[in-house]
C-alpha cells in the first residue's frame, strides 16, 4: 500500500480522532483503498500521522462498528468489499455511446441570469469586512447554543424531535415564537396563524408560487431588496418599483394597482429608512380600500437599536391583509435558515401544503434547539448583548465615516437602530469598480446599483455593514477605505 496517502494537514480548531476518521472515510469512498492490502498496523499509522497509538485503534474500532472495515484474524485491518467503488468503465468506450443532454434549451425558469448581491465565501478572510447580514463569530454565545443542544439530546426531548413531523412544527418553537417574539411588534397571533420556513427568501419564495402568475402586480420599493425582485419575476409577476425616501416608501396613488406590496418598514433595505406612522397608516387604509395585500418584512427588528421602535404593520392590522415575515437569521446565525410567517389562518395552511410537498417542514431537531433557546432565557440574554456590541459599533461608525469620509452620508446618519450606512461617494466615482479595488487592500463594501431596479440606477451609493468585523476594525477600516477612494477619485 502506498504509505504516502496517509497524510493530513491538521486543523486545530477540530479533534485528531475527527479529522483523521473523517479522512480514512474518505479514502475508502473514493476507491484509493484495496480490500487486498491491509490498512497500516495502528502502531505504524500512529507513527506516520504523529499521534498516540491509542487514538488509530479507537478510530479503527469506531469504523469496524460502521462496517467500513473488517478484522481479519493475524492479518490486520481490510476495507470492506461493501464500500469499494464500483468498477468504472473506459471514457473512451463512452465517448461514442453518451450524448450529454443541453440543460439550456430545458429550463423553465433560470435565476442565474438574474443580478444579485455578490458576498465573497471567504469574506472573513478580509481584515474589513464591512458587509451586511453576516455576525461576528466570537460574539454567537456557542457555549448557550451546545446547551440546548445538549438538553435537546435528552429522552425527554429528543422524542419531539427525532421522527417526522409531515408537514406541522414544533408546538414548543410556535409557543415560544407567539409568547416571547411577536408580542414585542405589537403582535398577537394563534398558532394555526404561525408557519415556519427556511429564511425569508424561503418564505418569499413559498409566497410567490402560491400566489403569482403572469397577471399578478407586485409592487417593491425602489431602491429595495434584490432578492425580492428576483424571487417575484421568477413566478413572471409584473413587478413595479416605488421610490422611498427618507421617511420610508412613498404612499401615493401608484400603489393601487397593486396586487402584492413587498415593503421593509422597520428598516428600509438598503437605506435603513424607518417607514414613518402617517404612512404606516396612509398605506392600510389604502390596501383596504384598493384590495391589495402587503408583504411585510421585518428582518432586523429584533437587533433595533432604536429606543422607541414603532410596532409593525401587522399589528395596526385589522383586516388581516398583512402576511408578517421574521427571521432568526440576523438575530441569532445566518447558517441556522430559520424563519417564520404570520397570516391569516387560510393562507397559512395553503403555504403549509405547498411547504410540505418541497420539503415538508425546516428540521426539527434545529426548531427544538432554538426553542430551548428561547425558553431557557439564553436568547434574551444574547440579544441584549447584542444590542450593546451594535450601539457601540455604529457610534464608532458614525465618529470614523464624519472623520474620513464626511461628505458620504446618503441619508440621515443621526438616526439609529441599524446595522449598516447607506452612502453616497463623488457623482464620477463607480461604487462597483470602488469595491474591486477596495477588496485588493482587504476592505470589502457594497456597491449600491445593484439595489435599483430603475433604469440608470445611481453608481456612486455603497453600503456599509458592521454587525461581521471587530469593533477595534472599524476606525482602522474607514480611515484605510477614504484613502482608497482618494486614490480611486484621481
Amino acid at each position: 500500500m502506498n504509505e504516502h496517502i496517509f497524510h493530513i494537514e491538521f486543523d486545530s480548531g477540530r479533534t485528531l480522532q475527527e479529522q483523521i476518521r473523517e479522512y480514512l472515510v474518505n479514502l475508502i469512498l473514493s476507491g484509493k483503498l484495496s480490500s487486498n492490502d491491509p490498512l497500516p498496523s495502528s502502531r505504524n499509522l500512529s507513527q506516520m500521522l504523529g499521534v498516540s497509538r491509542n487514538t488509530i485503534i479507537l478510530i479503527y474500532e469506531s469504523l469496524v462498528d460502521s462496517g467500513y472495515i473488517e478484522s481479519r484474524s493475524r492479518r490486520g485491518y481490510f476495507v470492506s468489499d461493501n464500500f469499494l467503488k464500483p468498477e468504472v468503465l473506459e471514457s473512451q468506450n463512452l465517448e461514442d455511446s453518451v450524448f450529454l443532454p443541453d440543460w439550456s434549451s430545458r429550463f423553465i425558469r433560470q435565476s442565474s441570469n438574474k443580478r444579485n448581491i455578490v458576498k465573497p465565501s471567504n469574506w472573513q478572510d478580509f481584515e474589513y469586512p464591512f458587509i451586511y447580514g453576516q455576525i461576528q463569530k466570537d460574539v454567537f454565545p456557542i457555549d448557550l447554543w451546545r446547551d440546548s443542544v445538549r438538553k435537546s439530546m435528552s429522552g425527554h426531548w429528543n422524542k419531539y424531535w427525532i421522527n417526522d413531523m409531515v408537514d406541522s412544527d414544533d408546538p414548543m418553537l410556535i409557543d415560544q415564537i407567539r409568547t416571547r417574539i411577536l408580542p414585542r411588534r405589537g403582535i398577537y397571533a394563534e398558532p394555526q396563524e404561525i408557519l415556519f420556513t427556511l429564511g425569508t427568501q424561503n418564505s418569499l419564495y413559498l409566497l410567490a408560487n402560491l400566489l403569482c402568475n403572469n397577471r399578478s402586480n407586485v409592487t417593491i420599493e425602489d431602491p429595495g431588496f434584490r432578492d425580492a425582485v428576483n424571487i417575484f419575476s421568477l413566478f413572471d409577476s409584473n413587478i413595479h418599483y416605488q421610490p422611498v425616501d427618507s421617511s420610508g416608501i412613498l404612499v401615493d396613488d401608484n400603489l393601487k394597482k397593486s396586487d402584492y406590496l413587498y415593503i421593509t418598514p422597520s428598516s428600509q433595505v438598503p437605506t435603513g429608512a424607518e417607514l414613518i406612522e402617517e404612512r404606516r397608516h396612509a398605506l392600510l387604509k389604502m390596501a383596504d380600500e384598493n384590495d391589495f395585500i402587503i408583504i411585510e418584512d421585518d428582518y432586523d427588528s429584533e437587533i433595533s437599536t432604536r429606543e422607541n421602535p414603532l410596532p409593525s404593520l401587522k399589528a395596526l392590522d385589522k383586516s388581516n391583509r398583512v402576511i408578517y415575515i421574521g427571521s432568526m437569521s440576523k438575530s441569532i446565525s445566518p447558517g441556522l435558515r430559520m424563519g417564520y410567517m404570520v397570516a391569516d389562518e387560510q393562507l397559512i395552511k395553503e403555504v403549509r401544503s405547498l411547504r410540505k410537498l418541497m420539503y415538508r417542514h425546516p428540521p426539527m431537531n434545529n426548531q427544538r434547539y432554538l426553542a430551548l433557546f428561547l425558553s431557557l432565557g439564553h436568547y434574551d440574554a444574547y440579544l441584549k448583548k447584542l444590542r450593546v456590541i451594535y450601539s457601540k459599533k455604529e457610534s464608532v461608525m458614525i465618529e470614523s465615516i464624519d472623520k474620513y469620509l464626511p461628505e458620504s452620508f446618503a441619508g440621515d446618519h443621526s438616526r439609529k437602530g441599524v446595522t449598516s450606512f447607506w452612502l453616497t461617494a463623488n457623482e464620477n466615482v463607480c461604487t462597483e469598480e470602488l469595491s474591486q479595488e477596495a477588496a485588493k487592500n482587504s476592505i470589502l463594501i457594497e456597491p449600491g446599483a445593484v439595489h435599483f431596479s430603475t433604469p440608470n440606477p445611481p453608481s456612486h451609493l455603497f453600503r456599509l455593514g458592521f454587525s461581521a468585523i471587530d469593533m477595534n476594525k472599524i476606525e482602522p477600516g474607514i480611515k484605510a477605505l477614504s484613502k482608497v477612494i482618494d486614490q480611486f477619485g484621481k
